[in-house]
């Protein structure tokens, strides 16, 4: 049944629709002409356009079809039958890409309660390192792209983003963090000009997972207020990461300015402001960190490192 006039805030045309969902433009319109899954506005030129409900029902239309239900059965469904189904392969699936699409969905709404939902079913089945890993980095790399393409507005990222900290905060505040030998120190930071912390409060939890030592500077952080951290804590790693398209940091002049006032300090790197160049200079104790995985790699790697040192010295002779 066709609508009546309103007013609509936001009004989503089909290219939007098309870079949100990943569903071609063609595809959409034999949903709605040949199945009449729903019908589109029309601007006063008859232009199509979407509202936010819409764009909901598309991505679950999406999900069900990628799942192997048929149009024509998705046809036949209500909307609370299609969101009905939608939500229990949000529980029951491992596919990751309908869990990001589900999360697209939910924050296309601005729905709170079902985005914390989908976590939480995730973080119960495979943990918040793989849900983070597997799950919420690939969506937030989608949501940069939404963003650029000019699909979706400031206020989606921001609430995303904020939702993602609040869970990663709860997480850090729930360790009980016993330090030992093998206890190593991390100065963790974002420079300033650079504003997205998501991964260096991942960083945080990972590193307080496995025991050690976290000075965690959040983001924006004047690269003189080190000097003083230094002096005060002497760290025995650096973990920063760079990720904004719009950051102002100078890639190779920061690595320069490090790597010239902390020559002895294992310098940690990551962000894809870093890992898409390819031309930049290294001193010897730079390590570049590809993905959130790496991180984890190089703590299983200096772990392994550590007992082979404390094995060697329990074997060394003793002084008398």
């Amino acid at each position: 049944m066709k609508k009546g006039k309103k007013e609509f805030r936001n009004k989503l045309f089909i290219k939007d629709i098309e870079n949100i969902s990943g569903i071609k433009a063609h595809t959409i319109r034999i949903w709605e002409q040949r199945y009449k899954i729903f019908e589109p506005h029309r601007t006063d030129t008859g232009i199509r356009f979407y509202d936010e409900e819409q764009l909901r029902l598309i991505l679950n239309i999406s999900i069900l079809n990628n799942n192997g239900f048929k149009i024509s059965k998705i046809a036949e469904m209500n909307l609370d039958e299609i969101h009905k189904k939608c939500q229990e392969l949000s529980e029951t699936k491992s596919k990751y890409d309908g869990q990001i699409q589900s999360l697209v969905s939910t924050m296309m709404m601005f729905d709170e309660k079902e985005f914390n939902k989908i976590l939480s079913i995730n973080i119960l089945k495979i943990g918040l390192e793989d849900t983070m890993m597997q799950i919420v980095f690939p969506f937030m790399e989608q949501i940069g792209l939404l963003w650029l393409s000019g699909s979706i507005h400031p206020a989606h990222e921001h609430f995303i983003s904020n939702l993602i900290r609040q869970r990663l905060f709860v997480a850090i505040d729930s360790l009980t963090t016993i330090h030992s030998n093998d206890t190593r120190k991390f100065l963790v930071f974002v420079p300033t000009g650079e504003s997205h912390d998501l991964s260096i409060l991942f960083a945080n939890y990972v590193l307080r997972s496995r025991g050690h030592e976290v000075i965690y500077l959040g983001s924006q952080t004047p690269f003189e207020d080190l000097y003083d951290v230094f002096e005060l804590r002497n760290p025995d790693f650096i973990f920063s990461i760079i990720t904004s398209i719009s950051s102002n940091v100078s890639i190779q002049m920061f690595i320069n300015n490090m790597g010239k006032q902390w020559k002895e300090t294992t310098i940690l790197l990551s962000g894809n402001q870093v890992t898409n160049k390819k031309d930049l200079k290294l001193p010897h104790n730079f390590k570049i960190l590809n993905n959130p995985a790496d991180l984890l790699i190089f703590l299983e790697e200096l772990k392994h490192n550590q007992k082979a040192r404390n094995v060697a010295k329990s074997y060394s002779p003793k002084s008398e």
